[in-house]
């Protein structure tokens, strides 16, 4: 088996969900799912299948996130995976109907950060071992830290005043 490190190709602030999927039916349910959670989100979808014409199926409705979707997922190439770029929302507001969808089985990476994906390539194909996500912590949060990240939570919407 070989390894590979596959970088995430994206702009900055652009969130986007790394995970792996069963069957070919993930592409029209996860559609629905993103569209019902959050009305106007605009997405890019990519799926890998991994049998039969081995194809990358894609959906969304930004073609301009639907082409980010499948440049990066053709990079990947790992059976049964997928990714879904983001604009409109955040992961936080679709994480929750996506692990109803019946067909996902993992969810590797919910972020706007820069992730490389840890790719194992054998004979058969290759699949996600993991992810790195993001840099490491520069050290430990102080009492001041802890206040200005639930001031940022509350100036944003996410918790109340």
């Amino acid at each position: 088996m070989e390894l590979e490190v596959v970088p995430i190709e994206k702009p900055d602030n652009l969130n986007f969900i790394l995970g792996q999927s069963h069957f070919i039916k993930t592409v029209e349910d996860v559609h629905e799912a993103l569209v019902q959670a959050v009305p106007g989100i605009l997405f890019g979808l990519a799926f890998c299948e991994a049998s039969g014409p081995r194809l990358v199926r894609r959906s969304g409705t930004d073609p301009e996130m639907v082409e980010l979707a499948t440049w990066n997922i053709l990079k990947i190439s790992a059976g049964h995976s997928f990714i879904i770029f983001l604009k409109n929302a955040f992961p936080v507001n679709v994480l929750p109907v996506l692990r109803n969808v019946s067909e996902i089985c993992q969810i590797f990476c919910a972020t706007a950060n820069p992730v490389e994906v840890i790719i194992g390539r054998s004979g058969l194909g290759c699949g996600i071992l993991g992810i790195i996500d993001g840099e490491v912590p520069l050290g430990v949060e102080t009492a001041d830290d802890v206040v200005q990240r639930s001031e940022f939570l509350r100036k944003i919407g996410y918790k109340l005043a």
